[in-house]
């Protein structure tokens, strides 16, 4: 069995350069043999990369945040560009719109993703999507603006009505630790009835830590918990479905060899 934790924070992790890669290593030891290091912002992108440069199993997607709207930095635009020439950059983002947190206006934030979208397309890459309290927004967009390479929507949170719509897109789906809670019943109905070929996990550490480690932050070694939920949920061999998702991750994102 071989997993890929397609969203995890490495540097909210830990700030520490040898212990993100001890981090990443220790996934690897748990059978995650792929890690997608996600940065909110590009300051944090180029030192992440940096960091991690001697880990070959971890790819980087280079974006802008809804967080950051209020200061996405100069020329930011041009700086992701210059990301996407490094080694083992795969994806834009993540990318979209957070309406619970409130960051900056709806007007801003609508813009700064769209024109992440149009940056994606015009380059080529496949986008990483954030989604909070902001669907209809999201999904309006992307009707109009997804890039041919199409894109995930990270740490799915609606419903199995909103995922059918979205699945008519070039779209996968998502899920992290918290389709393991107990309460989180839009998310097992997804997870169950959805093709198993546009699915991708993810640890989204150090964030939604699965319902087994409840308590503790979360990393990308927790992952395999999150697998065996789903695997239980549709009520198929673990192997098989990790096969799959591993298989749907190196697909969207273009890696070959993995």
């Amino acid at each position: 069995m071989k997993l890929f934790d397609s969203h995890a924070h490495i540097g909210l992790i830990h700030e520490d350069p040898i212990e993100q890669l001890i981090v990443v290593q220790e996934a690897k030891q748990e059978q995650v043999e792929g890690i997608l290091s996600i940065c909110n912002n590009l300051y944090d992108f180029f030192q992440i990369h940096e960091n991690l440069k001697t880990a070959s199993h971890v790819y980087h997607s280079v974006g802008v945040s809804p967080s950051e709207v209020m200061n996405p930095g100069r020329d930011w635009e041009s700086k992701i560009e210059e990301g996407t020439k490094l080694g083992r950059v795969v994806a834009i983002g993540e990318t979209g719109l957070d309406y619970y947190r409130k960051f900056g206006n709806r007007d801003a934030q609508i813009e700064l993703f769209i024109r992440q979208l149009e940056l994606a397309q015009r380059l080529s890459f496949p986008v990483v999507i954030h989604n909070r309290d902001a669907g209809k927004d999201v999904l309006e967009i992307l009707k109009e603006k997804l890039p041919s390479r199409g894109g995930v929507l990270h740490c799915y949170s609606e419903d199995w009505a909103y995922a059918q719509e979205a699945l008519e897109l070039n779209l996968y789906i998502s899920f992290a630790g918290n389709v393991t809670y107990r309460n989180a019943r839009n998310l097992h109905e997804t997870a169950k009835k959805m093709p198993l070929d546009r699915m991708l996990i993810e640890s989204e550490s150090p964030f939604m830590v699965p319902a087994t480690y409840r308590g503790q932050r979360n990393k990308p070694a927790y992952l395999k918990e999150t697998a065996r939920f789903i695997a239980e949920l549709r009520e198929q061999p673990l192997e098989e479905v990790t096969e799959q998702i591993y298989a749907n991750t190196v697909k969207l994102f273009g890696i070959n060899g993995a």
